[in-house]
């Protein structure tokens, strides 16, 4: 499945093979929550802005349409017209920070819906019985993500829980591809390292579920208010422990910056909703850092987005113009900045792969990180 083509330092450049198709990692995931973009962007757009891999969720797809329905329709893949891979989330991240109650056991997570209130039950067995309906091509193991900070000994007995459910997550998985009527027979396991912002408590359960010999691994529970040091330090804690043969993914993570500094650490896999959401708002990412097109110097600004790009909007469509839309409340303004904020996001991710195939990489993440994130 997973090729480690070459290292520079940590940072390593990788090829993946699955059941819908090959990407090339490092890679960002766009994600498509509810099988689509939010900003009006269609497969057709995904394809020309160059997406690898789209990332749907669990949660939100088992609410609605129902992962039955998406089943019935022959699961995501043909429901969303989407022939590459796809990862489908558990649902944990949102059932811990979406639902308006809920009540953790050993068997799993009673909750209420974020939509209408009705009582729903997820665990391990529902979440791989969820993803198997939706028939991703990689299925993530379901976990209980923890706020930063939280006491140790809270941290301590979620981590074993969730490996215990990790374990049943992967015995179901085993059970579902093994069944006649099951789309994908070959939905692979990825596993999540958990452990809060305690490194000894991280390094442990990768230890433990690196023995598990799941398809990839995951670091959950960042990018969720800590700074951005401290996720750094937790990777640098974990990173030594994760095999070395399975695809890292950094769940969450980021902005441009935060991306180039876990490659940096030896990370893979990256998604994130700041491309889509902040570009929804005007907020566009270039590479000179990320400009807001509310502001009124670009009322008159005849220049792309940005000059330096080649993405199908800044090849057509000015500053002035974008702005316009968005005063004026025209949806294209939103579909334009999420297109480009995308097509930046995929060519951020090309130029790390073109870097480190080149023997550059440090020279690039150097370069770079003082200036991605800087707000012009």
């Amino acid at each position: 499945m997973y090729t480690l083509i070459k290292n520079e330092g940590r940072a390593r450049r990788g090829h993946v093979e699955t059941v819908h198709g090959s990407y090339e990692t490092p890679v960002f995931m766009n994600i498509n929550t509810l099988a689509a973009i939010k900003g009006g962007l269609s497969t057709e757009d995904l394809e020309r802005i160059n997406c690898q891999i789209a990332l749907c969720n669990t949660y939100h797809l088992h609410l609605r349409p129902t992962d039955e329905v998406v089943r019935d329709m022959g699961g995501l893949h043909k429901f969303m017209v989407w022939d590459r891979p796809i990862l489908t989330d558990s649902g944990g991240f949102q059932v811990f920070s979406l639902a308006k109650i809920r009540k953790i056991t050993e068997e799993g997570v009673k909750f209420q819906s974020h939509i209408d209130g009705r009582s729903i039950f997820i665990g391990p067995e529902e979440s791989m019985r969820i993803q198997s309906n939706l028939a991703s091509t990689i299925a993530m193991a379901f976990d209980e993500c923890v706020e930063n900070p939280a006491p140790r000994k809270y941290v301590e007995d979620s981590c074993a829980r969730t490996e215990r459910w990790l374990l049943r997550c992967k015995a179901e998985m085993k059970r579902l591809n093994e069944l006649p009527e099951t789309i994908n027979k070959n939905q692979l396991l990825f596993g999540i390292n958990q452990g809060g912002t305690y490194e000894d408590i991280r390094a442990a359960n990768m230890r433990t579920i690196a023995d598990m010999d799941l398809d990839g691994y995951a670091i959950g529970g960042l990018a969720v208010g800590e700074p951005a040091e401290v996720m750094y330090n937790v990777i640098d804690a974990v990173e030594p422990f994760m095999p070395k043969d399975k695809p890292r993914y950094l769940m969450g993570v980021g902005t441009p910056v935060n991306i180039l500094e876990a490659v940096y650490r030896g990370v893979d896999m990256f998604d994130c909703v700041l491309p889509s959401r902040n570009g929804r708002h005007g907020h566009v990412y270039t590479w000179e850092g990320v400009r807001n097109l509310f502001n009124a110097k670009y009322e008159r600004d005849q220049l792309p987005i940005d000059p330096e790009c080649d993405c199908p909007v800044c090849q057509r469509y000015n500053r002035a113009y974008i702005r316009h839309l968005f005063k004026a409340g025209e949806m294209l303004g939103m579909r334009l900045c999420v297109m480009h904020n995308l097509w930046f996001y995929n060519n951020l991710m090309t130029k790390i792969r073109e870097a480190l195939d080149e023997g550059n990489y440090e020279e690039f993440y150097r370069r770079w990180r003082e200036v991605l994130d800087v707000r012009i």
